[in-house]
């Protein structure tokens, strides 16, 4: 039986749209702008309808783990200790597989030389430098939370490729395997794909491929839409966290 690559898998999942999109000064299709991203609903008429999603990825999507990759897979809450049970209760970053599917507005500046994605959420960024499709990544990439990015086009599908991640969290917590954790290994390597389908929506499938943890690479496919009306505001996590740690003190104390 013939394996896909993830390189490969990925490309099967978009379709390709025949729509005529208008075009950046690089001739691509034009991503600058403010978007709801994958974390939301999208909702087809006027104005901004788009509204939170739940931040999870669909677990019935997964492949099977690999043998004794539960432990690592799956942390079991409560703890009691905030920092096993939800790092970011003490305003660590989302990690990148959680940051996607942040339900808050993201901004995108397209250049011919990089992508800059700000995340309102958390107040993160992501510089991926565009080159050569298929290339390697510098072999001396430390562990981060957001990983090693790097982009290309292919055709009118913008592919962004990203490894270096740190052990972390996959994705919201409580999923369906009943008051869990699910958490990646420091292998995770993802493929992203975006393709407009419409003047001011983006179809985009992540790839995700953990050797540790699933038996196979596997695939979803959300949504992306631009919203001129919209702006990035401000997201200081440090500022509102009344509960830090789980210890929770008034506003007034906090004033």
């Amino acid at each position: 039986m013939k394996t896909l690559s993830i390189a490969a898998l990925a490309a099967c999942v978009l379709a390709s749209p025949s729509y005529a999109q208008s075009r950046a000064a690089d001739g691509k299709p034009d991503l600058n702008g403010v978007w709801a991203g994958p974390g939301f609903t999208h909702v087809v008429g006027p104005g901004d309808t788009d509204t939170p999603r739940v931040t999870m990825y669909d677990a019935k999507l997964f492949p099977p783990l690999r043998p004794g990759a539960e432990v690592a897979y799956l942390r079991r809450k409560p703890t009691g200790d905030p920092r096993l049970d939800d790092p970011t209760a003490f305003c660590l970053p989302n990690g990148l597989t959680r940051q996607i599917l942040s339900p808050y507005a993201q901004q995108w500046i397209h250049t011919p030389t990089m992508m800059v994605i700000l995340y309102e959420y958390m107040h993160f960024f992501r510089v991926i430098p565009i080159g050569a499709p298929n290339r390697a990544h510098d072999p001396d990439v430390e562990p981060t939370w957001m990983g090693d990015s790097i982009g290309w086009w292919e055709g009118d599908t913008f592919v962004i490729d990203t490894v270096g991640l740190k052990e972390w969290m996959l994705d919201a917590s409580a999923g369906p395997e009943g008051g869990h954790d699910r958490w990646h290994s420091d292998a995770l390597h993802t493929v992203e794909r975006l393709r407009f389908t419409d003047a001011s929506t983006v179809a985009y499938t992540i790839t995700l491929d953990d050797p540790k943890v699933f038996t196979r690479p596997f695939s979803q496919q959300f949504g992306m839409k631009r919203h001129p009306t919209w702006k990035i505001l401000e997201f200081v996590c440090e500022e509102n966290n009344r509960c830090e740690g789980g210890k929770c003190v008034t506003s007034e104390v906090q004033k």
